[in-house]
This record gives structure tokens, C-alpha cells and sequence, in this order.
């Protein structure tokens, strides 16, 4: 039997550790590669045979949908089998990886038994010969306010490849920390994040106006309104960069008061 090659693509640091140590002591299975981000493991494929990928959805400067629909535009001879696994468990997350492509979509946690059978599916042969493992799950905790900004853009449609993603993201947890400073956007807010980026307040102000462009223009406006509970925006009204990162960062504090 050949060994089954996999490639990690998790920005979770434990959650890869934890899934290498497992797969390490099954029956012709090979690590090949890890990877923390979409370009990462681009980059890793370009140089590395692999046959199954184990592929997280969000992560940072390439999510997993962006990783699937560019490693589809490269059209490999034998494209690897992806198996997301992802705590994202939305049916439309969960169909639009299955049409680019995912063999299996599991939620976290996940039983790595089960993950480990699913590997072996993918790859057209049984569990027969495999070394036993105990049952245990991935170990599961609460999302972080980065995970939570991460799936609302990969919601509403905000790559993580453009700089407004990472600009967007930073003007949201500052307010956060710092309501009043929505009312300084020009003079406190997009400096401090040009400062952090080594970039200039305008370059910071076009990133996230583009970035909000980028989600409207995909037409995702209902999912947005779904994700806050209430009719929020229409497809005619776009939001200023202040009213956008203002209603977000109001969304995420709530959710931390009452969790």
C-alpha cells in the first residue's frame, strides 16, 4: 500500500501538532508539508507532491477558498484531494467548498479517527491495516476576536489577500479597545494604523474603501444582514469606512459582553 501524503494547512500552531502526532503513528501516512497560510501552501505545493491537503478555511493572507480557487486555476495534472476542516459549519460556506472542489467537509472539533478514515476514503483505501488510535477530538476553545473578524469578511466576501482585510481588521479591534476613537478616523485612527503598517493614513483610508467596495460588488449583502441579526445595509447604501467599522466593532463588543 502507498503512502498517503498530507499537507497541514492550519494556522493553529496545537491543532497542527496535535493532528501530525496522530496521522504520524497511522499505518502509510506521511506528513509532506505544513503550512500556516493559504501562500504557504501554495508556495509548498509548487515544490511538494502531495495527496490530500487538510485545509483550514480561515487563516490569514489567503483563506482556504482563495487557496482552492488558485490552486484550481493552475489546473495540476494530479490536483490533491482537500479535505476542509474548518469551524465554519454554515451550509453556504460549506457548499461553496464543495464547489471548488472539497472531497470532505468536516466541522471542528473533530474526531481525528474519523479524519484519519476520511483521509484514507479520499484516497480510495480502507482502514484495514491501520495502526489503532484512541478516540480523541481536537481540542476545541473559544474563537478569538481575530477567528470572529475572519469570518465575518470571509462571510460578507473580504479576501484576506488584500490590504484593506488587514487595515479593516486593525481599525475594528482599535475601536473596540477604544470607542471614541470612530470619532477621530482621520486624525487618530487610520495614522495609527498606517504607523503599525508602515504605510500612510490615505494608502490605509483607499485599502479599507476598497475592501468594502470588493464586498459589495460580490453581492453578499443579505448574508451580512443575516450575520448582524437585522436589516443593516442594501446593496444601494453602501456604508462610510466609519459607519462600516463602527457597526462591526459595536457586533463583536456585544458579543463579548454577553458571552
Amino acid at each position: 500500500m502507498n503512502n498517503i501524503r498530507i499537507m497541514l494547512v492550519d494556522d493553529n500552531v496545537e491543532l497542527r501538532r496535535t493532528v501530525r502526532e496522530h496521522l504520524q503513528k497511522q499505518e502509510n501516512m506521511v506528513i509532506a508539508a505544513e503550512c500556516g497560510t493559504g501562500l504557504e501552501a501554495l508556495d509548498a505545493l509548487s515544490r511538494t507532491t502531495v495527496d490530500v491537503i487538510l485545509l483550514d478555511m480561515i487563516m490569514p493572507q489567503m483563506d482556504g477558498y482563495s487557496f482552492m480557487e488558485e490552486m484550481n486555476r493552475q489546473q495540476l495534472k494530479n490536483p490533491p484531494h482537500v479535505i476542509v476542516v474548518s469551524a465554519l459549519g454554515r451550509d453556504d460556506f460549506i457548499m461553496r467548498a464543495v464547489e471548488l472542489g472539497a472531497r470532505f467537509y468536516m466541522i471542528k472539533p473533530v474526531d481525528l479517527n474519523a479524519l484519519t478514515g476520511r483521509i484514507r476514503e479520499a484516497c480510495g483505501q480502507t482502514a484495514d491495516g491501520a495502526a489503532p488510535a484512541s478516540r480523541i477530538s481536537l481540542p476545541g476553545r473559544a474563537p478569538t476576536i481575530d477567528e470572529k473578524l475572519a469570518s465575518l469578511f470571509l462571510t460578507i466576501g473580504i479576501p484576506a489577500h488584500i490590504k484593506g482585510y488587514a487595515f479593516l481588521r486593525e481599525a475594528v479591534k482599535m475601536v473596540i479597545e477604544n470607542p471614541d476613537v470612530i470619532n477621530r478616523i482621520t486624525k487618530e485612527l487610520y495614522p495609527g494604523i498606517g504607523k503599525r503598517f508602515n504605510t500612510s493614513a490615505s494608502k490605509v483610508e483607499r485599502a479599507i474603501r476598497h475592501a468594502i467596495e470588493v464586498a459589495w460588488s460580490r453581492g453578499r449583502i443579505d448574508t451580512l444582514n443575516k450575520a448582524f441579526g437585522c436589516r443593516v445595509a442594501t446593496k444601494e447604501d453602501k456604508p462610510t469606512n466609519g459607519e462600516f467599522i463602527a457597526m462591526i466593532a459595536d457586533k463583536l463588543a456585544l458579543e463579548q459582553r454577553t458571552a
